[in-house]
């Protein structure tokens, strides 16, 4: 019965999985910088500054960041906007009924958020890394922006200033599988006025931002992987011994 349970759930799910394969965007490959401190520190300035106004990350605490190369002094003088306590978790003063009402949906919590987006298109971190790479202008919608990952985003493009305004350039182009009928194709970017930081750095900047989002939803993952590299180090090791050793036992015996 379970069983016949998950094969119903499964041809259910498929269509829908297919389509979103289908027609979803192509996520670009976020950079790998969990180990750099300096893109962490830059990256968690960055969260604080433009990210913790609307969205919490409560299961964060500010002092937890000292694994990131802060010191507490670091944290209190730079980083601290929202409490007066390095040992508080990053909460936000706006309430779930405000986002409601002002945003039209409660900003989710980012505390997971980087392991919660990955998916068969990509990672977490690459689905942040397009998402906050792809706003554009769109005057039909609410906030005055839309994003190519997530159309219709009720969230409105808070690093327009660093970035500048872009507007997105669309074209009705032949299907190539059912004849007279067009698609229409996002085909590129148009820069409407500059922001305060060229392409290369926005995308850096984007990139340190997503990395420290990837470490924060698991701040331990760099000692795990150093852990795991330890134990499969001594597995190894221990199994030429054995090895060796079954040998020596069993060399009598014909």
């Amino acid at each position: 019965m379970k069983l016949l349970k998950k094969m119903i759930a499964a041809l259910v799910l498929l269509p829908a999985m297919a389509l979103a394969n289908e027609g979803g965007p192509k996520l670009d490959r976020a950079p790998d910088r969990l180990t750099n401190l300096s893109s962490l520190q830059n990256g968690a300035k960055l969260f604080v500054n433009y990210c913790l106004n609307c969205h919490a990350a409560a299961s964060m605490r500010y002092n937890r960041m000292r694994d990131i190369g802060l010191t507490e002094d670091q944290i209190k003088t730079n980083l601290l906007f929202a409490t007066d306590k390095v040992g508080d978790l990053m909460k936000v003063s706006m309430t779930a009924k405000d986002g409601k009402d002002w945003l039209g949906v409660s900003p989710p919590d980012l505390s997971v958020i980087a392991r919660a987006k990955s998916g068969e298109a990509g990672s977490g971190a690459d689905y942040l890394y397009t998402y906050l790479r792809t706003f554009y202008k769109d005057d039909s919608r609410p906030t005055g922006w839309n994003n190519l990952v997530y159309p219709n985003a009720a969230m409105p493009h808070v690093l327009w200033e660093l970035q500048g305004v872009r507007g997105a350039k669309f074209a009705d182009v032949k299907d190539p599988h059912e004849e007279g009928k067009t698609e229409h194709k996002f085909v590129g970017f148009e820069q409407i006025s500059p922001g305060k930081m060229s392409t290369i750095e926005y995308d850096e900047a984007i990139g340190d931002l997503v990395a420290y989002m990837s470490w924060m939803a698991e701040p331990s993952q760099n000692q795990r992987h150093k852990l795991g590299v330890i134990v499969l180090i001594f597995l190894s090791l221990f199994g030429v011994i054995a090895w060796r050793l079954n040998a020596s036992y069993w060399k009598e015996v014909k």
